[in-house]
Parts: C-alpha cells; structure tokens; sequence
C-alpha cells in the first residue's frame, strides 16, 4: 500500500459536497496491493482462511502495516507452476496468472524469527492485475476491481444450483470428509447467490491449482457454474474409485486376519490334543535328529545340551533367542566325527594326476608317497603342503587333483588381501552378524571332517589392526595344535588335524618364517618349451575348443605353430600367456568358420601377426653374437627364471673409476663392486691391463633399466664382462653363466638352479657355467630338461676363466 492511499473502514462515512451517503467496504478497497504468492490453489471471495508467509522481506512488510484501528488488504496471486513441478519464488509479472483475490487482514500471529507467519484472512473481491512491479523485494500490484453483484436467480442458474447442490450431496455420502465442507456452505454461502456457490463448490474440490484458478477467472456465472459441474462430476468418479479400491483392500485384510485368527485356534486346539508342537520344540527335536548322526567330542556335547536347555527357557520373540538359535545351528550341522574313505589306490591317483597335468614330476611322486604313508599309517594326518612357484603353473589346479586322487571333498579360499583375524577364528558371539571363521565354514559346507583345503595366495596375506591372520594360521597349520582348534564363534574345540592343507604362493620372501616352517614345500619352477607344447595339445585345445563350442576338425593348430606361438608371444614359466593366445586365435576363427562352416581352417605362421599382433619376443640376436664386455647371466625372478646381459664399456678420463646402472640393489651393486676389484688384483701383474683399469673409467650396465634387479648371483658374470673389456676378447657364443663371487675370487653356490636352467633352455643357450656346490642340484633335474646343454662347474674365477676364455 503506497503512503497516498486512503484506508478507511466499512462504516465510515465521506462527505462528497453537500450529499452524505454510505458506500460499500468493497469500493474503497486500494487501487494499489502488496501482492502476497500463493503456491498451491487460490482463494475465493467471501471465504476465510489461513495463509502462510514464509518469506522473510515479506513478513516485515506484513507486520509493519499492521494497525490495530486500520484495516489492512493484500492481494494474493497464485504462481504459474513451474517446468519441474516445484515450488519456486517469483522473479517477474511473468510469474503469476493476471486474475487474483484481495483479502483483509483479521488476525496475524504472534511473529518468531525464522519461522513462517501465520495471517489469517478475509477474501472479499477478484480483481484484474493491470500492473506488477518488484519494489524492495516485494511485489506490488495496481488492479481493477470486478465488483460482482449478485446476479439474477433464473430458472437456468436455479437448475445448476441444484445440480451442484446434489453432487456435493453425493461428495458427503462417499467421503464423510466432506461433510464439513458442506455444513460451511450452509452457515456462510447464500445459496441463492450462484457466483459465491460456484465458488465455494470449487474450493471444495481436490482439482489441481491451475484447474480452480480457471474457475476463479470465469466472469459469467453461468460459464462458471457449468465449468464446477464438471470438476464436482470428476471429483465424484474419483470419490467412487477411491472408495472402490478401500473396500477391496479392506475385504482382503479382514481375511487375512480372519485366516490368521483361525490358524492360531486350529494351532492352539492342537496343542491341547497334543497333535502339534511350538517352534522351540520344533528346533530342539531338529538339532537332536542331527545329532544322532554325529560322533561329538565330550565338550561339544555338553555345550549342546546346555544351549538347548537355555534355548526351552526363551521366548521366541526374545532377541537372545535367535543368537542362541542360530548357535545351535552351526554347532548341530557341523559334520563331528564324519569322514570321507579315502582312496589308497596309487594306480589309480597316478593315473588322475597324469591325466590333469603334464609334468609336474616332483609334486606327483610326493602326493602319490604321501597316499604309500596312509596305505601304511591309515590316515594323512598331519600333512601341510606348499606349492611354490610362477603364476600359471598349475599350482591351483593340482589341488583339486589331489582331492580327486584321494576321494576327499575339495575346498579352495584365497587370502590374498586378508587383513582380518577373524576370518581365520571366526567372530564371537558378543558381535552383530558374528560367524565362524573360513575353516569352519569350509568344513560345513564340505560334509566331512577331512576335506583338502587350499589356501591360495598365501605369500599375500596382509595384517592391520584388526590383527594378523598369517599368525592366526600359525595354531591351524600346527599339527601338534591344529587337533584342538578353537574357534572364537563356536567356543568349542574342533579337530583339524584330519584336514589335508595345500598352500600356494608365489615367492618365499612375505611368508613369515615360523609359517613356512611348518610347510612342506614343492617347488614348481616353470615349463620349458616342449612341456608347453604337449601341455596346450593335450589340456588347452580341447578345453578352449569345448569353451568356444568348436569340434576338434573345424580348426587345426599344428605343433610347429604352438612352438612359433609360445617363442613369440608366451615365454613365461606357466601357461596362461599361452591359453590366452589360443582364446584369441579361435575367436578369431569363428568368424570364418561362420562364413564357411564345412571348411577345416588350418591356421598358419604367416597368419599368427593378424591373429595375435606384433610378437612380444623378437628374434633378438643382438647378444647373440659375441662381444667384448658383453655375458649372458641367468638370474631368478617370482615369474622364474630369466637371462640378463651384462655390459661394460671404458670411458677415457685419465684416472680411475667405476660405476654402475640398471636399477640394481645394494646386494648386486657390492658384488659388481667385489668383481671390479677382483679382476683389478687378478691382473695387477699385466701392465697393460694396470694401465687400461688407471686411465679408465668403467661403466657397468644391466638391461633392462626400468627393471629393479637385486641378488649375488650375477657375481661371476659382472667380473667376467670386467675381464673381457679389459683383455678385448669376447665370450665364446652361446654361454651363460651364474654364481657368487668372492674377494678371493671362489664361486659359491646359488638358487633357483632349475628355474635358470629352463630359462637356458628357453633363450637357446647351449653352455652354462654354475658353481661346482650346485652339481647336485642340476643332477636332480629332469633329463628332458638337462638335455641339449653343455654344463661346467667350477670352483673359482680362474676356473671360469678357462672355461670361457680358452
């Protein structure tokens, strides 16, 4: 309201000239409005009620015009719904629809900041918006005034009276909720007045905000009491479809409770014939059927039978009951005192074992000695394998071999990444979702108390705070302790000993040492080429064949082509570069058998780079050939066996020096250091060579640079690569070497003695040099794997001098 508009009450009166007469409250409402948004429906004249003013900057404009003596009126306007349906504030006139209500202020709430203002008002005219503008963060609004007089009641608004009239009728006998809204109509609304009727008749409804809006804007009386008709009409079908729906939802809840109500008696009259029991007894007679199965130690009885008394005492809506239930459970199903027959017949086991794998000589004489002992003993007690070696070498697979040779259940866990102790002794009870730790499980899933159970990745285990599990598994894979193993769920003892544990990883350095002191370990150093050969004809072609839904005739893969395959693009010690090779050559083929199924399709080696891409090992012969300060060294890695080439070249900076590149560790960084200073001893006396060693620089380097290399295995090659750079006589071609140096030049022993010989054999190398202390160790190998190879031992430096350097 602007500081020029006059505000006067219904019983003022003005004098205009001499005449005095009375005029209407309606003509003296202001041209000008503060504009209040309404967001859901709008507001009819001659009715009252609440509005909600949550606008801050609006509540003050609100409270600072109201007078205790002074009339206030605002308009209000509802907002155009939005694009997503959401409430919103109003930034323009474009905001609102252009017909609204003005309303007197009667009462306001008591103001408190920061919660919404409660105005309740009085509507008393439409109005048309002739201007909106935005002052002060309020709207305000110039308007005309419709000044509806009641219009004459004819015969025809008579009938659409009446018609309304009924239909709120029905509203009432539908939905007693509108019979409130029926007893305002008849104290406030002159129902011989149809505009105000078809007013309040719309207010009614359940009609959307902008449908009633449509209603406020109608002028014709008669327009706008047919346009109520038919949202009373609408309103009404819903009422019935609302109704229809409660009483069918209504029907099928009175019979399930019926049906309950008649279950409940039917399980009562039986309980007193004595022809059905309660739950608490229906669990107790199942746990004392499964216990007439199994053979339980004296403690896991009397804990039995102490929980089952406990459990008669409870309620079956006590919380306890269910923890004590679910107790009962894994202390009932667990399989005490039930074996698996093992199968003591070596024959037959050797003949699983060489049927699932290829190779593997070591680990298939100790599992077939291992059934000799039962055949003798009576059972495998006390037997803790682990299966060392390169990913792919069948480490997994030999586990479930074993199971299958000895007629026993089979179950494989990984712990890689098990930071937890509790996985391995189980959770107590105190926890919520608490359960027995994996070994458990594994023996309840399994039915017997003497499964093989694999614990794969076991150099990978991890510890945290919630404990360690590699010194968790130390009481499990304890046979002096494992027979009284306690788990912290069960809280009873439980005998593991029976358990035959497999264990694989791939490297010794993360297994605790106490761990690994209670393995028995085989070590699985890797295939050489021919083993892969026969390993992908016999196992990996029709395994992928079968997987890829092809016959053995459809495609052909010769053994020339599987030794291009493996040379090329899979010389790892195991075989799943291989597998993945030939996956990709038959999904490549299927497309051409596709297009011709009845052809053979023989793939070929001019074909493997459009089938598998460039080769990932070339055909190298750059250090094939000999050259000064070039040797070929054999080193071990978790993959297996590997070559490396040591290089050496001078640099000529007039006095001494010495360095070394490649990545290389503390360990073969002080052997490269003992064979530089070797070799200088070794050829103090050759003035030459003196002279060379003074005015050089040596410069040391072991491809490939990004790969860290560590270890004093590498001690005979560096000095060697010394000792031909300073003599300028290479190697003779074909030749590797491995071994420890000392300072007084004797070559000790070293490891991975038959990983680097398949590396050898895989790199075509035809002389190798190794320690004279590690005769036994190559003696010890396979003869398919020593074949074709030219081994010298020696004892020190000058020996291998002699060797390479004749």
């Amino acid at each position: 309201m602007s500081d020029n508009d006059t505000v006067v009450t219904p019983k003022e009166e003005i004098i205009e000239g001499e005449a005095r007469s009375l005029v209407v409250a309606k003509d003296l409402l202001p041209s000008e409005l503060m504009i209040i948004p309404l967001h859901d429906r709008p507001m009819f004249p001659k009715m009252m009620g609440p509005i909600i003013v949550d606008d801050s900057v609006m509540q003050q404009a609100v409270l600072k015009n109201v007078n205790g003596n002074v009339p206030l009126y605002f308009g209000l306007i509802l907002l155009k719904p939005s694009e997503d349906g959401l409430a919103h504030s109003p930034q323009s006139a474009d905001d609102f629809y252009k017909v609204g209500v003005a309303v007197r202020v009667v009462q306001v709430s008591p103001y408190k900041p920061g919660e919404p203002l409660q105005v309740m008002a009085q509507a008393l005219d439409r109005f048309d918006v002739i201007a909106l503008l935005k002052k002060d963060s309020v709207f305000m609004a110039e308007v005309k005034y419709w000044q509806e007089q009641i219009a004459d009641n004819t015969d025809e608004l008579k009938a659409y009276s009446v018609a309304i009239i009924d239909c709120i009728k029905g509203l009432v006998s539908l939905n007693p909720l509108f019979k409130e809204g029926l007893s305002l109509l008849i104290e406030r609304i002159n129902v011989s007045d149809p505009g105000s009727l078809a007013d309040f008749a719309a207010s009614m409804t359940t009609s959307s905000g902008t449908d009633i809006q449509k209603i406020l804007e109608i002028s014709d009386v008669q327009e706008r009491l047919e346009a109520v008709l038919v949202l009373l009409k609408n309103e009404v079908e819903i009422t019935k479809l609302k109704a229809k729906i409660s009483k069918r939802i209504e029907e099928r809840l009175s019979k399930q409770q019926r049906e309950f109500f008649l279950k409940q008696q039917l399980q009562e009259i039986k309980k007193e014939l004595g022809l059905a029991k309660d739950d608490t007894q229906t669990e107790i007679e199942k746990y004392q059927k499964r216990l007439k199965k199994r053979v339980l130690s004296d403690e896991g009885r009397d804990r039995i039978k102490e929980e089952i008394e406990k459990l008669k005492l409870l309620g079956s809506s006590s919380p306890e009951f269910n923890v004590t239930r679910t107790y009962l459970d894994w202390l009932t199903v667990l399989p005490w005192g039930v074996y698996t027959r093992d199968n003591y017949n070596i024959k037959k086991a050797a003949k699983i074992l060489n049927k699932d794998h290829y190779g593997l000589d070591d680990v298939k004489e100790r599992i077939l000695e291992l059934i000799s002992v039962g055949m003798i003993k009576g059972d495998l007690s006390g037997t803790i394998l682990l299966l060392q070696g390169p990913p792919g070498v069948g480490k997994t697979s030999i586990g479930q071999s074993v199971a299958r040779s000895l007629g026993r259940q089979f179950f494989r866990f990984s712990l890689g990444g098990m930071r937890d102790e509790a996985e391995i002794k189980g959770h107590r009870r105190t926890y919520i979702g608490a359960m027995p730790g994996k070994f458990i499980q594994a023996i309840k899933t399994c039915g017997s108390s003497n499964p093989v159970i694999m614990l794969d990745e076991i150099d990978k285990i991890g510890a945290s705070f919630r404990g360690d599990p590699a010194s968790a598994l130390l009481e499990v894979l304890d046979p002096e302790q494992n027979s009284n193993f306690l788990d912290h769920y069960l809280d009873v003892r439980y005998d593991l000993s029976k358990i035959l544990f497999i264990c694989t990883a791939n490297q010794f350095d993360t297994i605790p040492g106490p761990l690994i002191d209670r393995m028995e370990t085989i070590q699985l150093p890797g295939y050489i080429l021919a083993e892969k050969v026969e390993i992908a004809r016999r196992h990996l072609i029709p395994k992928q064949m079968k997987a890829h839904g092809l016959k053995s005739r459809q495609i052909t893969l010769s053994k020339s082509l599987l030794v291009s395959i493996i040379d090329g693009y899979a010389r790892e010690p195991g075989v799943r570069g291989l597998e993945n090779c030939i996956k990709k050559i038959l999904r490549k083929s299927v497309k051409r058998i596709i297009a011709k199924p009845d052809k053979n399709i023989r793939i070929r080696k001019s074909e493997l780079r459009e089938l598998l891409g460039r080769r990932l090992f070339s055909e190298d012969n750059r250090f094939n050939k000999p050259r000064v300060g070039v040797i070929t060294g054999l080193a071990y890695t978790t993959m297996g066996g590997t070559t490396l080439h040591i290089e050496s070249i001078p640099i000529p900076t007039g006095r001494p020096g010495f360095k070394q590149t490649g990545q290389l560790g503390q360990v073969m960084v002080e052997s490269s250091e003992i064979a530089y200073s070797y070799v200088r001893s070794l050829m103090k006396e050759n003035d030459r060579v003196s002279e060379f060693f003074k005015k050089n620089q040596i410069h040391l380097h072991v491809p490939a640079g990004a790969t860290p290399k560590d270890g004093p295995s590498a001690g005979i090659t560096m000095a060697c690569s010394l000792y031909s750079l300073a003599m300028n006589h290479p190697i003779k071609p074909n030749m590797a070497m491995t071994g420890e140096l000392t300072l007084s030049g004797l070559v000790m022993p070293i490891g991975g003695i038959k990983e680097k010989i398949i590396a050898c054999r895989r790199s075509k190398v035809k002389e190798v040099v190794l320690p004279h202390d590690n005769r036994e160790d190559f003696e010890m190998l396979p003869d398919h794997i020593k074949e074709g190879l030219t081994v010298y031992f020696v004892k020190t430096f000058k020996d291998v001098l002699k060797v390479c350097f004749p």
